[in-house]
């Protein structure tokens, strides 16, 4: 039996390297990044190791040689300095009023200033954050190392209120102004956190940040690579294979469908998501580990509020520029939901430097899809998994008006103001309950205005299904036979059912369901 301790939920490296935790190897990189410039900023999602890459840079420069033995850095280094550390952590707190973000950076600067001293002139929190940068140089005789981690939480904390992030934006921006300021005092500087805020935001003054989240060659800074997978872990995926009754291939391959995928630029490795990585080998289970950690409610109220077109996310495409940053001004929920590990780059066209996006993996995709359904349909959170196993028992069991009967239930009680928007409504219902009936059974479906056809096959049925908006079933029907949607089935020996669905703008439901 393997008996690697896996260092699930700790963030600190010198807890990991004292207390004997597997550490997959990053100090190369780490080493790099720190020879060949002075200030970095770097996007990834939540727990893919943002706060361990700091915690590690931060007992680098503390010159603490003996928690590298046997890391690549031991080797590439020679000097191993001692420099004072500027470390600001905005995770832990909630930030829901401008004063909550003041009194969290004046509790940081208090501390420091109890080891630097302060000078009575420094009344805001830019200019105390100047003179201890300054003040910390001069008495350690050594320029100064300053690391913030989740540099973005109050910011994201406030999407959807124009004025409270106006506030900390402007706060923010004068108090890492000081990296700018204070360069002369400064000998590295990295900022990390989900997103990154552009435009009129937080760093239009910090020109000289480099910002390395979408850099081929960091590509693999944060989280595991297929090859880091099986360096530092193949005796387990052996030991779990064997557990669930697996080949070892098949075990790989279902590790790469649930938790690869990650892309943070064109033509890079996949990378796994190391917190749901760690937590399979360490219990020998699949699980949705990371989606379970808790998603944002302002994702969702981002995608209703700007009414997106949820068949869009999986085949999304768009620019650098807006995968890149974003603009709390703008309509656009997608980069929010690119940087926060929700969508991942699929492809990438040359000609016109376009992104393709997509879902990363299973976990995500699934996890995703089954979280949206109690914010558009009328069922809960704890219901979703219930109904959607009781749609996929029907399908399979042939049971269409059943299977439709619950369909309408999710329609019941369809909000008034939706009605100005009800195609899309109506859209974004059959994407979530299908897509997660796809997960099941084989799914496929295609959209164009005002209608949608659908194919669903388990190993007794195919259903061929027709939906429209303020037309009748009949039509529907009709139009399964006159386009023959069916006839890519004709010699298969499955029982297929044509339906045809209409659904009703005074109803805001399903009117009526036809088979055949």
């Amino acid at each position: 039996m393997s008996n690697k301790i896996y260092p699930i939920g700790i963030q600190n490296f010198e807890k990991i390297r004292k207390g004997g935790f597997c550490y997959i190897d990053k100090t190369s990189l780490i080493y790099q990044m720190v020879k060949t410039g002075s200030y970095y900023f770097l996007s990834r999602p939540r727990r893919f190791g943002k706060s361990l890459l700091l915690s590690t840079l931060e007992a680098y420069f503390q010159g603490k040689k003996e928690l590298f033995e046997g890391l690549a850095m031991e080797k590439l280094e020679k000097d191993w300095l001692t420099y004072p550390i500027l470390h600001i952590d905005l995770n832990t707190e909630k930030y829901d009023t401008p004063e909550s973000l003041e009194n969290k950076l004046n509790r940081v600067l208090v501390e420091w200033e109890k080891m630097y001293g302060s000078e009575p002139a420094e009344t805001s929190l830019a200019m105390r954050f100047e003179g201890i940068i300054g003040r910390a140089c001069e008495k350690e005789g050594q320029s100064v190392v300053i690391l913030v981690d989740e540099y973005d939480k109050p910011m994201l904390q406030a999407i959807g209120d124009d004025e409270l992030q106006k506030s900390f934006r402007n706060t923010l921006k004068a108090f890492y102004g000081a990296l700018k300021s204070k360069d002369g005092c400064i000998k590295f500087g990295m900022l990390t956190g989900v997103t990154k805020f552009g435009k009129v935001s937080v760093f239009s003054d910090l020109n000289n940040l480099e910002d390395i989240s979408m850099r081929q060659q960091y590509a693999e800074i944060c989280g595991i690579s297929d090859r880091e997978l099986h360096e530092n872990f193949e005796t387990e995926l052996h030991e779990f294979a064997s557990l669930q009754g697996l080949t070892y291939d098949e075990i790989c391959t279902e590790m790469r469908e649930r938790y690869d995928g990650y892309h943070f630029t064109h033509n890079s490795v996949g990378i796994y998501n190391p917190f749901s990585v760690l937590n399979t080998l360490k219990y020998n289970a699949f699980g949705s580990y990371w989606f379970e950690t808790g998603t944002p409610t302002y994702l969702v109220e981002l995608l209703k509020k700007h009414h997106y077109d949820l068949h869009r996310m999986a085949h999304e495409e768009t620019s650098a520029d807006v995968l890149n940053s974003i603009d709390s001004t703008s309509d656009n929920p997608i980069p929010v939901i690119y940087q926060s590990g929700y969508l991942t780059i699929k492809g990438y066209d040359n000609r016109f430097d376009s992104y393709r996006l997509g879902f990363p993996n299973r976990e995500v995709e699934e996890g995703f899809v089954k979280y949206l359904m109690p914010f558009y349909t009328n069922t809960s959170a704890v219901e979703s998994s219930f109904e959607i196993q009781k749609f996929v028992r029907e399908v399979e069991s042939g049971d269409c008006d059943s299977f439709f009967r619950r369909l309408q239930s999710f329609f019941a009680d369809t909000p008034y103001e939706l009605i100005r928007d009800l195609e899309l409504h109506y859209q974004n219902v059959l994407f979530i309950v299908f897509k997660l009936v796809g997960f099941y059974v084989k799914a496929e479906y295609h959209t164009s205005q005002g209608r949608i056809d659908l194919v669903l096959q388990t190993d007794k049925y195919i259903y061929v299904m027709e939906f429209k908006l303020e037309g009748t079933a009949e039509e529907a029907l009709q139009q399964i036979n006159e386009k023959h949607y069916a006839k890519p089935f004709d010699s298969d020996r499955r029982r297929l059912f044509k339906i045809g669905v209409n659904f009703s703008a005074e109803t805001r439901n399903i009117e009526k369901w036809i088979v055949e």
